[in-house]
């Protein structure tokens, strides 16, 4: 298969783990035949101080015209700290999930059988998770009007949300539960927000299409709690964007590691595929940064294109990894901590 995919670095330790995903993807390639042509682009700090824009008109057109997109992190301390700044990195990541309609955005928590001891929750309350979020992310908080009001002392972000936009992910949610358990949660606050009570009557609505499927609503507050009590419990979870943001982000330490969570932000027409974690500023440079996140995206992407063997033999160096102690700082745990480029280098080889 020939794979023109679009390599979106972006800024901190981006660019590092990125360069690892390319590393494994290439030895995959090359182990299964395939052949990929890697389109690098600008599109966050690193946009806006190229040509003052965090998603330019040019890394739009290589991202439209790609097979699929993988994306490292945006961010950066001189915009974190200044809320007064006119053009931040992060508006290029909204605007890049707009403009390519990436509405679902499908983040699995996971746990690894040689970690179970390295997270912060008990051994035995998260033995046997294996749970996906899809979470709206073109619609909501994020995207409704916002401004400031009353000399700038009154703030004001609305929430919006379609009969459509639920549907669409809600589909996608049942779908997914069908290859699965059967078992789909919808996540919301319906007995205060009007959004929420149509998201909960539509996904009501769509029950009868699925039979096989049972559905569960939980408020969100609830879910957040059971998240830390009994995250082996659900399955597949369906919410809009911020409550999304807010629990995907919970639900990723549940593994040991923020720096082992893959995800996928699906569209119509183009997907993309990154890490969970952040730009993380502090490390970049230092090569102590975990790319098996990354490498995780990678393995996904190849599985969305129906190469499923490509994908488990990514996921299954990884493991190995892991089991060998070959891993970064975060992880090391007092033993030996190997840098992102060894780490790479490693599964490289042993996929």
């Amino acid at each position: 298969m020939k794979l023109n995919i679009a390599l979106l670095a972006g800024d901190g330790i981006g660019p590092e783990v990125i360069n690892e995903a390319v590393k494994v993807s290439d030895a995959i390639a090359q182990k299964f035949g395939h052949e990929i042509t890697w389109k690098p682009a600008l599109t966050g700090a690193a946009a806006i101080d190229a040509v003052g824009e965090p998603y330019p008109d040019a890394t739009h057109e290589v991202c439209k015209n790609a097979d699929a997109v993988l994306f490292g992190a945006i961010g950066h301390p001189k915009y974190d700290n200044d809320p007064s700044a006119p053009v931040r990195p992060e508006q290029g990541l909204l605007k890049m999930r707009k403009a390519l309609g990436l509405f679902a955005n499908v983040r699995p928590t996971f746990t690894f059988p040689s970690l179970l001891d390295k997270s912060p929750l008990k051994r035995e309350r998260i033995e046997g998770t294996d749970l996906v979020f899809l979470r709206e992310l073109t619609g909501g908080i994020y995207f409704g009007e916002k401004g400031r009001k009353d000399g700038g002392d009154t703030a004001y972000d609305n929430c919006v949300y379609t009969r459509a936009e639920v549907q669409r992910l809600a589909k996608k949610g049942f779908e997914l539960a069908m290859t699965r358990s059967k078992k789909l949660c919808c996540v919301d606050k319906a007995n205060v927000l009007e959004t929420s009570r149509l998201w909960r009557e539509t996904v009501q609505a769509m029950e009868k299409d699925y039979p096989e499927v049972e559905v569960s609503y939980e408020f969100v507050d609830a879910v957040a709690m059971r998240l830390v009590q009994w995250p082996n419990s659900y399955d597949v979870l369906i919410t809009e964007n911020l409550f999304g943001d807010i629990l995907t982000d919970e639900a990723s330490v549940i593994s040991g590691s923020m720096g082992l969570m893959p995800s996928a932000s699906m569209g119509a027409e183009v997907s993309l595929f990154e890490p969970i974690h952040g730009s993380y500023p502090q490390a970049t440079g230092l090569n102590i940064a975990n790319p098996m996140a990354t490498i995780l995206s990678a393995a996904m992407m190849f599985e969305n294109f129906g190469l499923m063997e490509e994908g488990k033999a990514m996921r299954d160096a990884v493991n190995k990894a892991l089991e060998a102690g070959v891993v970064t700082e975060d992880l090391a745990n007092g033993g030996k901590a190997y840098g992102t480029k060894e780490v790479g280098d490693w599964l490289a080889a042993n996929v």
